[in-house]
């Protein structure tokens, strides 16, 4: 509901305020009702709650309890209001509205009423206002005032609950039981909107309270999402950043840089210090909730490690000269300039980051095509999510999931497949658990039991189907066997919607008996049986959502396997509306946003290849440069060039390839062939310590810019505080630099200048020169939030749900998906099989949140197995094991669960020292590069000290530290 008619007096149509909170969540309701309030008729939907009405109204009801977040409680007896012809004091916020009915909110017994129950309040509560950090920011505060209490009559010579302790256990906020009013509103944040269920009241009457299970913050189930605090009316869950720095005074919304979420943030400011960080309660991704990371893990923007000026060596064992700009820029363009005139403009090359704005990543392709002169650039989108991009343009024309997340909330039946929402996309993690509280069916397909399968409170998957690692194709196949051989197809919209013979082929061949669940049952390690009730329930339980993530990509054939999700999607018609389609899960902030910037050595942004000559003709006659009909070389080839020699020189923006591309030691090896690595970061990582030129880089909470995330959000990022690259160590300070500028500046010296003042210059190249982005601009975004592309004429704010009418190809096209078994085999050697993923508080390789406090949570990666492995092997929990592949050897301390099956062993990956891509292969997608991280054959054994590598790794990186000036004991490794 958008707005609200007032009659007679005021017929206008009113906006919801976004700042304002209603005490009670709004309704959907088409049916309008109208009451009168304190004089006034207003009309409301259906199930509006009293409370909500007056507020509408314009009339404010005191309470404690109720907040629009949240569903009503009716705890506090502040809201108490009148009602013409009924008896007592009804609690407006539990009280619906009604046709006719009259409502007072201010009488004398009302007022007197409400005084009594704060007094009953503040008698049992510290008098410590002008002390407290909730001062000037505090409902309890405001309440007492409202209510006009001067008196309070009760002293505390009573029994009370002020001498209880703090909890301080948490990293990042305090829990205060004594100011505590036990209104319920952190209990409820935790159950309603995180779905975690770790807070309960105890007790009954006087001895009721907040309790973590018994136990402190840190060791309870509390995964720090911080809805509590956020819903805290007291000063009882207070962020200690504000304990520390006072209230803030103004701020500043932005766009968290972790995950493909893509949360909106308030950065709450005092002059350029980040106080604290509060989901936007409008924004379209999160909706007011946060996760630990974006909510709390802000403090490496500041942190000591960060490199705030330039850098610049002659060889990588060489220390570092602190240089200014001029020189550092002016010394890596003579570095290109040399290379490409002894080798040729082929022997250097470029790599985006999904950690960049949009802005940034369209500088830096523009920069290698039109500066280098070849399509030598590439992004981390190759390593993860690079076969999304190829199977979904396939076979539904797009490069891009087909939802909002919010579409999740009218799924009947959803179908994760090798992802991790709750660990990897926490807040749509959080929103798919209320939909699986209210009643969809879930299925996950995933060799590991995550949280979803059976171990999330009142949540359990009604399919765990664990595969064996590198069986996903054959997964879909009999899955969609199933669909076609028992007449579970949508015939009407395959006929209307999808190329009809392409249909039949597929039909055909997955009706095939090599394609059954019974067949394939070896394969999979699944009872089929199971495999077909799955089917069945995916094809008739209604709304049907398939949500999948590097489990599907980051195989050999994780581009067949997202084709083959896109099959099943249209055999069952669960595409072109809310509550179904493919849905891929973003890993990182920018992923969807690198690859629509044309960051892939084939396509210019857009996703057009750059053979095509009009598109071609179109970016010459913006840029003024003749432009390669060549594809470039993609992250491997350039790796294997430059292990091979021919490979000079690369220009890594925010990327760190030397933690997170599989085969580490191939990749350092190639790295350290390199006559020119620039590097352009926040932190010496893995990468920059084999760098000769370093561009000390700029956080997120230092630019502007735009972050596209997994539903094709483009959302704003905004500058709240100077860049911090401007520090010198000789007291002279220059300019702080945002990453685009950089890029600019190393452009304008290659002899190319790039014209822009400001990242909203960048933006309205792009809007002119890609059709989806048509609409898009800085001045759009701040007048609606964020923008789901494609934007154009026909859709000039957005398009929330993809191929609604037809495909953006026009027709959908079923591609036959044969499963072909990866090449990496178990064998007597090697008989486990090692997968990875990520974990809740930490994020990619690290750099950021290892400088945090989630480092608390997770201190190591770790190797979980089997106790059936465990035992066989001798392993006890906590035990240094050695994990040896055919690629290399890593020491993990061993975990043991039942979460992973035997024969399967897991790890993170988010630190360097763990070496996880030390035993990943060089196995790869076919069609896209895209490494096999999931699968690696392993051998699993007890060892007393450190590999090889490991000793290696920490006395090169201990030397390049000390190199660049800083001390190994200090750094965060």
């Amino acid at each position: 509901m958008d707005d609200i008619k007032y009659t007679p007096s005021q017929p206008s149509v009113l906006k919801y305020d976004a700042n304002k909170d209603y005490g009670t969540p709004k309704s959907d309701s088409d049916v309008m009702v109208t009451l009168n309030i304190d004089g006034v008729d207003v009309t409301v939907p259906e199930g509006t709650s009293i409370m909500h009405a007056a507020q509408l109204g314009g009339v404010t009801v005191p309470k404690l309890c109720a907040t629009d977040s949240l569903e009503a409680f009716g705890s506090c007896r502040l809201c108490l209001v009148e009602i013409e012809g009924r008896r007592g004091y009804p609690a407006s916020c539990t009280t619906p509205v009604a046709s006719g009915i009259k409502v007072k909110t201010q009488t004398p017994k009302l007022a007197d009423v409400r005084r009594g129950v704060m007094e009953l309040y503040i008698s049992d509560h510290p008098l410590d206002c002008l002390t407290c950090a909730a001062n000037g920011d505090c409902e309890l505060q405001d309440m007492a005032g409202a209510v006009g209490l001067r008196e309070v009559r009760y002293g505390y010579e009573g029994e009370n609950h002020l001498g209880q302790a703090k909890d301080e256990s948490n990293p990042y906020f305090t829990f205060d039981a004594s100011k505590c009013i036990v209104c319920s509103r952190c209990v409820r944040a935790c159950e309603e909107t995180q779905g975690t269920f770790a807070l309960t009241i105890q007790g009954r009457g006087f001895d009721s309270k907040v309790s973590a299970g018994n136990q402190d913050f840190l060791d309870s189930e509390c995964v720090s999402c911080g809805a509590c605090v956020q819903a805290c009316p007291t000063a009882t869950l207070m962020e200690k950043t504000v304990i520390a720095a006072g209230t803030p005074e103004h701020s500043v919304t932005t766009t968290c840089a972790y995950c493909g979420v893509g949360c909106s943030f308030d950065a709450e400011m005092k002059g350029e210090e980040v106080v604290r960080m509060t989901p936007t309660k409008e924004g379209g991704a999160n909706h007011g909730h946060s996760c630990v990371k974006g909510r709390f893990a802000w403090g490496y923007a500041t942190h000591a490690d960060r490199i705030t000026t330039p850098m610049i060596r002659k060889s990588i064992h060489d220390p570092w000269q602190k240089v200014s700009w001029d020189e550092a820029i002016n010394y890596a363009a003579s570095e290109i300039q040399r290379i490409q005139a002894q080798y040729g403009k082929d022997a250097v090359g470029g790599i985006t980051s999904s950690r960049c704005t949009n802005e940034e990543v369209y500088v830096t392709q523009k920069l290698i095509r039109a500066v280098f002169g070849s399509n030598n650039v590439d992004t981390c989108a190759r390593v993860c999510h690079s076969p999304t991009g190829y199977g979904l343009k396939q076979t539904l024309g797009e490069s891009a999931g087909t939802q909002t997340f919010d579409s999740v909330m009218k799924s009947d039946v959803i179908f994760v497949m090798g992802a991790n929402p709750t660990d990897g996309h926490p807040v749509f993690g959080s929103l798919m658990k209320r939909r699986l509280r209210e009643g969809a069916k879930l299925i996950v397909a995933d060799p590991r039991a995550i949280d979803l399968v059976e171990n999330s409170p009142h949540i359990r998957a009604d399919y765990h189907l664990n595969l064996r690692p590198g069986s996903n194709v054959a997964l879909i196949s009999a899955l969609a066997h199933v669909v076609v051989t028992e007449g579970l197809v949508k015939e009407d919209f395959v006929k209307e919607r999808c190329e009809w013979d392409s249909f039949v082929a597929w039909r055909d061949f997955v009706a095939k008996q090599e394609n059954s669940p019974e067949a394939l049952a070896k394969d999979l390690g699944l009872d089929p049986q199971k495999v077909r009730e799955a089917a069945r329930l995916f094809a008739t339980g209604g709304n049907a959502a398939i949500y999948y993530g590097l489990g599907v990509t980051e195989h050999s054939q994780g581009s067949t396997t997202v084709m083959g999700i896109a099959n099943l999607a249209m055999a069952t018609g669960n595409i072109g509306r809310e509550g179904v389609g493919v849905n891929p899960l973003r890993g990182q902030n920018n992923v969807q946003g690198s690859c629509d910037m044309g960051s892939m050595p084939h396509e210019f942004p857009g996703y057009r290849h750059v053979s095509d000559n009009d598109t071609r003709a179109l970016f010459e006659a913006a840029w003024g440069v003749t432009l390669s009909a060549d594809p470039g070389l993609r992250i491997p080839n350039m790796l294997d060039l430059a292990a091979e020699g021919s490979f000079k020189a690369v220009y890594c923006v925010g990327e760190d390839i030397a933690q997170s591309d599989p085969d580490t030691q191939h990749v350092t090896h190639a790295l350290e062939n390199m006559e020119c690595v620039i590097v352009q970061d926040l932190f010496l990582n893995e990468t920059a310590k084999f760098a000769h030129v370093f561009f000390p880089g700029a956080s997120f909470l230092e630019k502007n810019g735009t972050f596209t995330n997994a539903e094709r959000r483009i959302s704003p990022v905004r500058k709240v505080m100077t860049p911090k690259n401007g520090l010198r160590d000789d007291g002279k300070h220059e300019a702080g630099l945002e990453d685009w500028e950089i890029t600019a500046r190393f452009s304008e010296a290659l002899g190319y200048p790039m014209h822009y003042s400001h990242a909203s210059d960048i933006m309205d190249e792009i809007a002119a020169l890609t059709p989806t982005f048509k609409g898009v601009s800085f001045k759009k975004l701040d007048e609606l939030g964020s923008i789901q592309w494609p934007c154009n004429d026909e859709a000039p704010e957005g398009t929330p749900t993809m191929h609604v009418e037809e495909f953006v190809r026009g027709k959908g096209k079923f591609f036959i998906t044969q499963y072909v078994p990866t090449t990496e085999r178990v064998n007597g050697k090697f008989p486990l099989i090692l997968t990875t993923g990520r974990i809740l508080s930490q994020y990619n390789v690290g750099a950021q949140t290892r400088r945090t406090d989630n480092v608390v949570w997770h201190p190591e990666d770790k190797i979980e197995i089997h106790p059936h492995d465990a035992e066989d092997r001798g392993i006890l929990e906590g035990d240094w094991v050695g994990v040896t592949s055919r690629a290399g050897q890593t020491v993990l301390r061993a975990k043991i669960t039942e979460r992973v099956q035997p024969g399967v062993v897991y790890t993170t990956f988010h630190h360097p020292e763990s070496g996880a891509n030390v035993i990943t292969t060089d196995n790869s997608d076919w069609a896209t590069n895209c490494p096999e991280y999931k699968v690696t054959a392993v051998q699993v054994t007890k060892v007393n000290q450190l590999s090889e590598w490991q000793k290696d790794y920490r006395t090169f990186s201990d030397t390049q530290i000390e190199l660049s000036g800083m001390d190994p004991q200090t750094v965060v490794s």
